[in-house]
């Protein structure tokens, strides 16, 4: 990087709009008020104010569909690293091809996400969640960019080549991070970023209308539940941009930085928790329903450890931000022995807790989290496979959740959570389980189902959420571009064709569903929208992945020894008993 300082314009006008456009009393907040940044995006008819109007048009083209882009610079101005045009040179090369030998059906994918497109302005700055035509009278909130759905779609676009509307995406979101979030007077902390936003036309007191942005932080959620992945994703995505373009001009701005330092302020905040991990609310992720996955949810432990060394790559270093560096090292590493050491799950381990003593009052005990033998389920006993493993849903005192969920696992590969060997144990099971996780379409988002008085008390008799659907034990295609890239990762592409080719020729003539149904995943949801983005933005991410397989060494992380090697445990001083790190070391580098 550069060590120039950064230049800021601050010859802007602040604008003022009539509070009752707003819904729930928002204000802006943060670093637009120390910035005198406009407080929402405003676009009248004919002009669009921005954060500088300085704009280039040009012509996309998606497919040999064409669409009008602007790109609009802001008024921070960096010095891009040294060697950042090499690179993007690099890596454009390497997308430049993704396009070649396309089959008719990832053509019609390709249209189907072209309409999709959510412009602001004339400008692309997202997907809608489906294009159902038979929904239109009622589409609840699919008619709106999510940020944690937009992820495939956005993957799709930069290995297409076009960046442009990724670049829109973050940059856009990020400016609505800064709104003042209220539910019954109460407002959450700075950095949340919303779960999903839409674009509304507003007729103003001059009698013209403009477009706004207007997003959802989970007010209007059921159950009312902040996105705590929303953030995560960001960061994860905002980092792949720049590994795929090669332009990391973008991270270094001066408002992405302080956006990604408010998310990670508000991740690694002070609280009352004994653990590494997230504590978050049921319903604060993918699983957006009541589904018994409050407290330390796998999910949200992976997407975490994932933006944390994606925003260690990213931070710009200085005095200002030392220690935040450093409260970033320190969780990466604790959070990685936390997993590794208390999540895994394969038959020695199973058996292991089998025999647990219970009730143990003392710093060396075995059975820290007093796990009762008796929670060991039925099922379990014969489904681990002898060369397989996974990772746990979930660690809370006196409980572990059983339950395999897929998106967690994938991600502990992706991001090397997991260590070598359990990586390559977690793609053994699916392997070993192909019926039970895969069946006729990939892929299961947890397994088991809850069933009977289970899913009653569990998800409150939920009838969106009944056994093998939707969230309990549903089929989400979505999920491929997640395994292939893990699959990649660990050298079994065979295991990816396979699930993609499954999903291939099914997925067109099913309409592009949201989720299938039934233990094997052969009807289409009972209440899946058709045309789902994610469905077809992850499989067409998925093909172009396993065409490109050296693309996806720019989205993974490889072990890092360093992260396991800096313990800050007071126990290495005090003597009181051993660190239980060094206890453990030789099972977890391994």
């Amino acid at each position: 990087m550069s060590n120039k300082p950064l230049v800021l314009n601050l010859n802007h006008k602040t604008m003022h709009y009539p509070s009752s456009i707003f819904q729930f009393g928002r204000l802006m907040n943060g670093f637009q008020q120390v910035l005198r940044l406009p407080s929402w995006n405003l676009c009248h008819s004919t002009t669009c104010l921005r954060i500088r109007a300085t704009k280039t048009e040009r012509v996309s083209c998606i497919d040999g569909v064409s669409f009008k882009a602007r790109e609009f610079s802001n008024s921070v101005e960096t010095k891009g690293r040294g060697d950042g045009e090499d690179t993007k040179e690099k890596n454009c090369d390497g997308l430049k091809n993704c396009d070649e030998e396309e089959t008719d059906v990832e053509k019609e994918a390709w249209k189907l996400l072209q309409k999709a497109l959510v412009t602001y302005c004339d400008t692309p700055i997202g997907t809608v969640a489906a294009n159902d035509e038979s929904d239109k009278g009622s589409p609840l909130n699919y008619d709106q960019v999510f940020i944690r759905d937009f992820v495939p779609s956005a993957l799709a676009f930069l290995l297409k080549g076009e960046k442009e509307i990724v670049k829109n995406f973050l940059l856009h979101t990020l400016q609505l991070q800064s709104w003042e979030k209220t539910v019954d007077c109460y407002s959450p902390g700075q950095g949340l970023m919303p779960a999903s936003f839409k674009v509304k036309t507003m007729e103003f007191d001059d009698k013209e209308t403009g477009e706004v942005l207007d997003p959802d932080f989970g007010e209007s959620a059921i159950g009312r539940v902040a996105p705590v992945d929303s953030g995560l994703w960001w960061i994860i995505l905002l980092r792949a941009y720049g590994k795929l373009t090669g332009d990391y001009t973008l991270q270094e701005k001066l408002e992405v930085q302080t956006g990604l330092q408010m998310i990670l302020n508000l991740c690694l905040s002070d609280g009352f928790d004994m653990f590494p991990s997230l504590l978050v609310t049921d319903g604060s992720c993918m699983i957006d329903r009541r589904m018994g996955i409050h407290g330390h949810p796998l999910e949200i432990q992976a997407l975490f450890y994932s933006a944390l060394r994606s925003a260690r790559e990213m931070v710009i270093i200085n005095d200002e931000h030392s220690n935040l560096v450093g409260e970033i090292n320190n969780r990466l590493s604790a959070l990685s022995f936390h997993i590794r050491e208390y999540y895994w799950l394969d038959m020695r381990k199973v058996n292991e807790i089998y025999r647990y003593k219970t009730e143990e009052y003392s710093l060396d005990a075995t059975n820290k989290f007093n796990i009762y033998p008796e929670q060991i389920p039925m099922w379990l006993m014969d489904w681990v496979p002898e060369e397989g493993g996974y990772l746990i849903g979930n660690l809370q005192p006196a409980h572990m959740d059983f339950r395999f969920f897929m998106l967690g696992n994938l991600w502990a590969i992706v991001s090397s959570l997991g260590t070598p060997r359990q990586n390559k144990s977690i793609l053994n099971l699916i392997e070993s389980k192909w019926d039970d996780l895969v069946g006729e379409m990939p892929l299961k988002i947890c397994y088991p189902a809850l069933e009977h008085e289970e899913w009653r008390l569990i998800t409150g008799s939920d009838p969106k959420n009944t056994p093998w659907s939707y969230h309990n034990g549903g089929s989400w295609p979505t999920l491929m571009w997640q395994f292939t890239l893990a699959c990649i990762k660990m050298g079994r592409t065979d295991l990816a064709e396979k699930a993609v080719g499954l999903a291939e020729k099914r997925l067109p003539f099913d309409s592009w569903p949201e989720y299938y149904d039934t233990k094997t995943g052969r009807f289409i949801g009972k209440q899946a929208r058709l045309f789902q983005t994610w469905t077809l933005a992850g499989f067409l991410a998925s093909k172009m992945l396993l065409k490109h397989p050296e693309i996806a060494s720019l989205l993974c992380w490889d072990e890092d020894l360093d992260i396991l090697e800096s313990c800050v445990c007071v126990l290495n001083k005090s003597g009181r008993t051993k660190c239980s790190r060094d206890v453990a070391k030789s099972h977890i580098l391994v």
